[in-house]
């Protein structure tokens, strides 16, 4: 929603309290702008008017910043910038633009980001922005058009494209185990590792293969990244992505310790927020990822 009118000040009026505040005088104000100096101290007072406060106050010959004033420039000129920005790419690119994408570690790494070079060659005027969250957070607030998500529909507030479920296999360093476990139950006596995100990962896994024990205790780590590493060095057993855990099997950097394989209790979704308007960017790059999502072929059991 946009804030009430009274909250508004006109273009007009912004410009001719940038230009004061950065130039000093109404009257290179008004040479800047191709304005008459009456007309930018008219703009000056009605803006002070709209907002209730005072913004300039005059220095002998000088016009100067208000303490309130030096607090609103600042906003004013980069507001100003990112409007300039705005109209200048939609002028230029009115089909692309910039899409400021936040992504899990591991799905971005090892399941987006090798797909991505096939999005910029068929949509070369998106830019793709990616920076990394671990847990939800208040995307309508954020810089974020859109998310990469992993559980269930339940981040109110926003649209769901669904990507993929999480199939999960359990590896561990070829030297931990002598041959993958036949018996679910087997894993119960081995250490394992856990993701601090998936707190309930192994309990699941092994409900899942009839298995009703609690699992063991054991390291609890942020990221699948550095479970893998802790799993290469032998310090356990650890529940990764199929996606995330191939280029290691394949690698004979770890081993299955499992002959077992079961989908997780989650699923991967892009998701946007439902009280923004889609642009191009985003409607692109949404359409291109379905098509990906279409064309992923399901995990084989090992």
């Amino acid at each position: 929603m946009i804030a009430p009118r009274r909250f508004l000040p006109s273009i007009s009026a912004l410009l001719a309290f940038e230009a004061v505040a950065r130039l000093g005088s109404a009257t290179a104000a008004a040479q800047e702008l191709s304005l008459t100096q009456s007309a930018v101290s008219r703009q000056l007072k009605t803006l002070e008017e709209q907002l209730d406060v005072a913004l300039i106050t005059r220095k002998g010959r000088q016009l100067a910043l208000t303490t309130a004033g030096q607090a609103y420039v600042g906003q004013v000129r980069e507001i100003l910038n990112r409007l300039a920005q705005a109209s200048v790419s939609v002028r230029t690119n009115p089909t692309g633009g910039s899409l400021n994408l936040a992504i899990l570690p591991a799905f971005g790494m090892h399941w987006l980001a090798p797909r991505l070079r096939d999005f910029a060659r068929a949509h070369p005027e998106v830019t793709v922005n990616l920076s990394t969250r671990l847990k939800p957070f208040a995307i309508a607030d954020s810089p974020f058009d859109a998310a990469i998500h992993f559980g269930h529909e339940d981040w109110p507030g926003v649209h769901y494209l669904p990507l993929m479920p999480e199939t999960v296999v359990p590896v561990c360093a070829p030297d931990l185990h002598s041959a993958p476990v036949i018996e679910a139950r087997d894993m119960l006596e081995h250490p394992l590792l856990h993701l601090e995100t998936r707190p309930r990962g192994w309990a699941r896994w092994l409900a899942a293969l009839g298995v009703t024990a609690d699992p063991p205790a054991g390291m609890v780590f942020d990221q699948f990244s550095t479970m893998a590493q802790a799993a290469i060095h032998g310090l356990g057993v650890a529940l990764l992505p199929t996606f995330f855990a191939e280029p290691y099997l394949r690698d004979g950097q770890l081993m299955l310790a499992s002959a077992q394989t079961t989908q997780s209790i989650g699923n991967y979704y892009l998701v946007w927020p439902e009280t923004r308007d889609e642009g191009a960017a985003l409607t692109s790059f949404r359409n291109w990822l379905a098509g990906q999502a279409q064309t992923t072929k399901p995990p084989t059991q090992p």
